[in-house]
Formats: C-alpha cells, structure tokens, sequence
C-alpha cells in the first residue's frame, strides 16, 4: 500500500484560499441537506499528573456522500504550547478512498485546518456581510487569524484592517507580515483595544482561546457581520451574549452548536435567547431554503465550531492539487 504524504508546506500550494471557500460551500450545502455522515467530534482531555487538565485531542470523521469525500482528523489543542515555543495545534488528516476505504494521503492538519476554517468564514462572510463592507477587524493573531484575514479579504474589497491582539508585539508582526500580500489590503493598523479595532469595522473575526468574551457588543455598528471561530466548548464564550442577542445567528451545524459553542450555550442558560434564535445553517441559506441577511442595518452572527466536512472537503481539495502539481512524498507503508 502507498500513501502520499503532505507537510505543511505541501497544504499551502495545493489548497488555495478562493478554492477552500467553494468547497466549504459544496460541503456545507451536503450537510444541511443530510447528505453527509458526521458523529458529532469524540473528544479526550488530556491531564498531567497533578490532574490538570493540560490538553485536548479532538478526532473528527466524516463522509460527503455527493462528492464522495472521505476522511478523519485527529488534531490535539494544548493551550501551554505556544509559551514552549510549540504550535498550539497539531494534527493530521487522513484521506480514504470512498469506495474502498483505501487510505490515500496523510496530510498535515493544523495548516489544513487554519484554511479550512478561514474559508468557512469567507463562505459566510460571502453570503451574510454588507456588499459593501470595507473595514475589517481582526481579534487575535494566531495562524487562525491570519487565514480568517485572508479569506474576508477573498469576498469582499477590504481597504482598511485594524489588529487587536493583548500581546502588541503579535499583532504588529501579523500586520507586518500580511500587509499587501495577495488579497490583504496595504493599510492595516494595530488598535489599542478589541473595542476600538471593532468600532466602526463592517467584517468583525474573532479567532483567539479567550474563555471570556474578547469585546463588547455594544460597539457593533449598524449592519456589522461577525464571524466567531475561536470557541469550541461550552466553557468558551468568545463573543458576548449582547452580540448574539442583537445578531441574525447563523452557524455550521446545529447540532454541534449547540453541544460545544459557549458563545450560544451562555445566552441559552442565561434566559436571552431560546434555541430557536439561531435563524439557519449556513448550508440553508446556501440552498436557498432560509434567507439571508434582510436588511442593510442588521447584526449577523456566523458561529463556527468547526465540522469534520470541511476538513474532508479541505483535504480532497488538497489531494487531488496534489496529485496534479506532483506535491508530497509517496511512501510504501
């Protein structure tokens, strides 16, 4: 048996933004549609010896069954890792033939995953931001961030991006390295706050592990769009309860939503909104079986957990670049 192995560097070449964003259209649509296979993630808390719980490791099946995409992931979180000069996220995916379970390809999964969830963002950002949304504001300024930058900055004809990032020295080297390249506008500032760089922006990303909520509602404008991808657990709440109440709440899966996005499950238990406040998932309205956005002033609120079709979807993207652009290295296992 062989398999073609994929690093890093191999995932940029072969999974371009813009066609990351289509295929997180084509999967979202599936899953709405029940035309995919996904468990919900199993997940494992990893503790050290004193019992504390000092990481995650999340593994994340999934079948398309119309495009015929098949894949796990196995990705680990440790919050302590980026102090010990480690990435916060490791991980691979692994890419199996759908009618033989043959497996085809082992690819790195934090760079697979940084583009795949910047691309759900655009996909929503397409469908739910302002056409003529110009300011972007981005909280964070991890690998997430940057792909979450790129990909608003793919849909819409961004001139101005304001980084927050508690540590100023991170969020002026993302502004520094992402400035003019590709799509990214030339003109991005470092804000003093996450409320000043949210003041006024149209596009708002939050892709940071805060548990509490990283700006305050209250500073949206008038029509803003907001994409929140950095929560992933019930004890997370990324984004306030004021912005999800205001908002047209859209999310992956509702299912998943409800089971690990503390930014809904807080303003649930606290009595502000009921279930029926989250309007649609993003594959509905790609269908065009709910609306979208009704009005030039109203809130939108894309709420990402991250689903295992967009890494399927990711990977299959990545795969089949790679065999045309002879990317990776084939091993014999």
């Amino acid at each position: 048996m062989e398999i073609r192995i994929l690093s890093a560097a191999d995932i940029r070449q072969a999974l371009p933004m813009t066609a990351a964003i289509a295929g997180m259209k084509q999967a979202f649509v599936q899953l709405s549609a029940g035309q995919a296979a996904m468990p919900l993630r199993s997940r494992l808390e990893v503790a050290a010896v004193s019992g504390e719980t000092i990481g995650t490791v999340l593994v994340m099946p999934a079948h398309l069954q119309q495009s015929q995409g098949l894949a796990v992931k196995v990705v680990s979180v440790f919050p302590d890792n980026p102090s010990a000069g480690l990435p916060l996220i490791h991980g691979v995916v692994m890419v199996l033939a759908a009618d033989t379970g043959r497996p085809l390809a082992l690819m790195e999964a934090a760079s697979l995953t940084a583009i795949r969830t910047g691309a759900g963002s655009g996909a929503a950002t397409d469908l739910l931001a302002s056409a003529e949304a110009s300011i972007v504001a981005i909280i964070g300024s991890g690998v997430q961030a940057r792909t979450q930058l790129e990909a608003v900055c793919s849909v819409r004809d961004v001139q101005e991006v304001r980084i927050y990032s508690p540590t100023t020295a991170h969020a002026e080297k993302m502004a520094a390295e992402m400035a003019g390249t590709g799509p990214v506008p030339q003109r991005i500032t470092v804000a003093a706050s996450a409320d000043k760089a949210v003041s006024g922006a149209d596009i708002i990303c939050t892709a940071t592990t805060s548990p509490t909520p990283v700006f305050s509602g209250k500073q949206l404008k008038p029509g803003a769009h907001v994409n929140g991808v950095g929560s992933y657990t019930v004890a997370m709440q990324e984004v306030d309860s004021e912005t999800v109440r205001r908002a047209l709440v859209v999310v992956d899966a509702r299912v998943s939503a409800l089971n690990e996005a503390g930014d809904l499950v807080v303003p649930l238990q606290q009595g502000l909104i009921t279930q029926a406040h989250i309007h649609a998932e993003l594959g509905e309205i790609l269908s065009g079986s709910k609306a979208g956005r009704s009005h030039p002033d109203q809130i939108t609120f894309f709420k990402s957990v991250g689903v295992a079709v967009q890494d399927v979807s990711a990977a299959h993207i990545a795969y089949q670049n790679a065999l045309s652009k002879h990317l990776g290295a084939v091993v014999a296992l």
